[in-house]
């Protein structure tokens, strides 16, 4: 008994579980019935299926016209620098180079010459330089000055012909005129940006705890990648060498700074013709500013002068001890070229646009008077100044 009554219940839930399955199937079809009768449009309503007719746009404006035209000129002169480090191999396979990063440069002259940021390529022990139209060549250094974060490369284009950036001046630029940034951001080679120059004469850090001084500051898009590409005005004319961003992020945030290009224009003939940059220098050792300070003392006291430097050969004194052991005050210098001295970078900002062979008319104080004497400013050796 018990086991027909098994029988008929099996039979009852089977039966019963095929008609829930059925009823689940008709629910589903008669859902989809619904739905596609409400989705479906009533063929008096379906809009057109051709493609719309395309609204004439009429000529761009004069300002978009000026910038692809200074655009289409100025890439010529752009160059995408990628840079290489060595890799030692194990066992029987020898080293070999890889990429560690990229930058952006410029042409510089037609024999070659390619200028960049010192950072760029400080790491690196080899560089590529690509051109506009993809080829690509070995670079070799040819110089680096690394106080306003310039280097120059050289490659060897065989004789083809290569379009340099025209020049522009840096000591007339204004707040607010236009500037265009070409680049290799993130490494996207040939990338515009646009903006305007935000403020002048700033000074950020360089490499080295350098400081560069006259940084052009500017909303223009500057991003990694962008280091050592041009700034232009809107004449096309290299106005600045990008170089860094002030950015929590990394990238940009509407604040980048470019080298002025008049001191572009200064440093990278002594880097082509010497590989160095000879700074010209009063050659003199200086007391702390803190000393001067707590003498109660207004100017840079000269502690020692160079032998047979600048200074020594136009006659400044630096500090002396008498016969009875105490130390005596030489000079101090107050200005230099009618300039006041506060501080030792007051100083270097007098010289930094100096050459070697320069005079300049320093004041000093000397004995409780003020002395004016001219010295013929020579190269700087070491930590002299």
């Amino acid at each position: 008994m018990m086991e027909g009554s098994s029988g008929r219940g099996d039979g009852l839930l089977g039966r019963w579980s095929w008609t829930v399955f059925a009823l689940g199937i008709l629910s589903g079809v008669c859902i989809i019935l619904v739905l596609r009768d409400r989705l479906t449009v009533s063929p008096e309503l379906q809009p057109s299926a051709e493609a719309r007719p395309v609204t004439p746009r009429g000529d761009l404006a004069s300002d978009e016209n000026a910038t692809i035209q200074l655009y289409d000129t100025a890439r010529k002169g752009v160059v995408h620098i990628t840079t290489l480090v060595e890799r030692n191999g194990r066992g029987f396979s020898g080293g070999r180079e890889v990429r560690s990063g990229t930058g952006s440069g410029f042409l510089w002259d037609e024999t070659g010459h390619v200028v960049t940021n010192f950072h760029v390529i400080q790491q690196a022990d080899a560089a590529e330089v690509t051109l506009h139209d993809r080829r690509t060549f070995r670079a070799r250094v040819v110089g680096v000055f690394p106080e306003t974060d310039l280097a120059v490369l050289r490659i060897d284009t065989s004789g083809a012909k290569l379009e340099p950036l025209p020049l522009g001046s840096s000591n007339d630029l204004k707040v607010g005129q236009k500037v265009f940034a070409i680049g290799n951001p993130f490494g996207l080679d040939q990338t515009l940006t646009t903006g305007i120059i935000s403020a002048v004469g700033r000074e950020i850090d360089g490499e080295n705890n350098q400081r560069i001084r006259n940084a052009i500051q500017t909303d223009a898009a500057i991003n990694p990648g962008n280091s050592g590409g041009p700034l232009l005005d809107s004449a096309g004319r290299l106005i600045g060498v990008n170089t860094a961003i002030f950015s929590p992020s990394g990238a940009s945030a509407g604040i980048g700074f470019a080298i002025p290009v008049d001191d572009v224009n200064r440093v990278v003939p002594h880097l082509i013709t010497d590989g160095k940059v000879e700074r010209p220098a009063l050659g003199v050792s200086l007391l702390p500013e803190a000393t001067a300070r707590s003498l109660g003392i207004e100017g840079l006291i000269i502690s020692e002068v160079v032998p047979g430097g600048a200074s020594e050969k136009a006659g400044l004194k630096g500090l002396a001890v008498d016969r009875f052991g105490r130390t005596r005050l030489g000079d101090v210098l107050h200005q230099v070229e009618g300039k006041k001295l506060v501080t030792m970078r007051d100083l270097q900002n007098i010289l930094m646009p100096r050459k070697v062979g320069d005079k300049v008319t320093v004041t000093v104080m000397r004995d409780g008077e003020n002395v004016e004497i001219e010295v013929t400013l020579a190269p700087q050796p070491g930590l002299w100044r």
